[in-house]
This record gives C-alpha cells, sequence and structure tokens, in this order.
C-alpha cells in the first residue's frame, strides 16, 4: 500500500479498488472512507473533518499531526469510538464502527482500543497494579486473571517493582507507563496516544517515546496524536492535517 494517496498511479488505483470490499480495504486494521464530521453551533455547521479517507495496516506505527484547530483531536476521537463520524464509513478490525450505537462503541473501545492520555487519568488512591486492572474489571474478567494479567502489562513497561505504588509515589514517567500499561492489558488491536509526551520534560518523553518503539517492535499498531513534529518524527509514518483534510501522508522509516 502507498503511504501517500496523492502519488498512486491509475494502475495501483484499479487494483486496491478489486481488493476493497464495500468500499474499505480488508487487509487494514483501520479503514476510513470519505469521513466528515460536522457540528451545530447554534445557527452554523462547523465541517471538523472534510471527507478524510485513509488506511492503517496491522502493525503500523503512525503519527497523526497538526496546529489546534486542525482536525486531529476529532479524527482521534473517532478513531477511538468516542465520537461517530456524520457522513462516510469507519472500519475498525473489519467491524463498521460508524454504524454502531452507545452500548456497541463502548464494547469496541474496550475490545479494541487502548488509551493514553497528556494527563495520565490514573485513580490517587489505587496502586498501580489496581489502576491497570481497571479495563480488565470492566470487561468483567475475574479477579485472579486480573491480577496476572495486570502484572504482566506492568512488566512489560518495565514496572514490576513498583506495582504496589500509588500515583502521588511515582515519577511522572512512571505514571504515564501506569497508563500505557492500563492501555495493553486487554491486548488491544491499537495503541491509541493522545500528547502521551505533553505533560513529561524533555529526557523522560524521549524515554516514553523509546518505549512506544519497543512495543511497536513486538508487533503493537501504535497512533500518536500531537502537534509537536520532534514526536511525530519518531513514527514510522506520518499523517499531517491541517482544515480538516489530510495535507499529507508520508512514509519516513
Amino acid at each position: 500500500m502507498s503511504s501517500n494517496v496523492t502519488l498512486t498511479s491509475p494502475v495501483e488505483n484499479v487494483i486496491q479498488a478489486k481488493t476493497e470490499v464495500n468500499g474499505h480495504d480488508p487487509k487494514s486494521l483501520i479503514s476510513m472512507r470519505n469521513i466528515w464530521k460536522t457540528y451545530q453551533m447554534g445557527t452554523e455547521k462547523v465541517h471538523a473533518l472534510h471527507g478524510v479517507s485513509f488506511d492503517i495496516p496491522r502493525g503500523e506505527y503512525i503519527a497523526i499531526i497538526g496546529p489546534s484547530g486542525s482536525g486531529k483531536s476529532t479524527l482521534m476521537n473517532l478513531i477511538g469510538c468516542l465520537d461517530t463520524p456524520s457522513q462516510g464509513e469507519y472500519w475498525l478490525n473489519g467491524k463498521n464502527v460508524s454504524e454502531m450505537d452507545d452500548d456497541e462503541l463502548a464494547r469496541i473501545r474496550n475490545q479494541e482500543v487502548g488509551f493514553v492520555f497528556q494527563t495520565f487519568n490514573l485513580l490517587a488512591r489505587a496502586t498501580a497494579l489496581h489502576n491497570v486492572e481497571l479495563p480488565l474489571i470492566y470487561g468483567g474478567v475475574g479477579s485472579a486473571q486480573r491480577h496476572d494479567m495486570a502484572k504482566k502489562a506492568l512488566a512489560a513497561v518495565d514496572l514490576a517493582e513498583r506495582m504496589t505504588h500509588r500515583p502521588n509515589e511515582l515519577s511522572g514517567g512512571q505514571r504515564q507507563r501506569v497508563a500505557i500499561a492500563r492501555a495493553l492489558v486487554n491486548n488491544p488491536s491499537i495503541l491509541l496516544a493522545d500528547e502521551p509526551t505533553g505533560a513529561l520534560d524533555t529526557h523522560t518523553s524521549m524515554e516514553i517515546m523509546d518505549l512506544f518503539e519497543r512495543l511497536h517492535s513486538e508487533g503493537n499498531t501504535i497512533i500518536v496524536v500531537t502537534h509537536e513534529h520532534d514526536i511525530a518524527a519518531r513514527a514510522h509514518r506520518v499523517v499531517s492535517i491541517r482544515d480538516g483534510n489530510i495535507e499529507k501522508d508520508e512514509r519516513i522509516k
């Protein structure tokens, strides 16, 4: 698959069309087709996304970058099944999530998407282990299995020795590692990180990006949403958003 849809030849377009089913590429983990998102602001309609189309293969490490108001946060919310498009189709792991209701979206979020946020979103009074267990509790996983899965997730981010510590006993980088472990514990299809280094200093930011690189090398699909070019440059593919459109889509590694 070409990393930049504007560079595909007519022959490639014909080949791609033949491999698509119902307009989406069945080989892709994520397939978006003609995605629009429109908000009603009083009497005015605001178009946050303008017919966005792209594919993300399984195992991709991609950064979505754009300035404030570009539409990148709207796109992130759609990818993470926190919202649905006003128009167009979004296929995630073979499921058309653009047609799902709120209950179905909640199930897909828990099964398919691991979220990492800028502010960590950890429970202050809970240990690192309990924070990582939370998605499993919501998913109805039994206690013994939860503990085992959470311990493995913390070990995967090099925090096995800090699992009994609460967030106020951890550094910013360690808190973000707990958040990443929580995102990974369900073995989701996507690790979706929103400005994951925004609350961290430069050195700690690079440590977190090193961790993402390792997790990607282990087979995880990672999507980082950021406005920082040095963070985006750590990904293997960069999609630039401006004014609700994909301005550039390029593979850099």
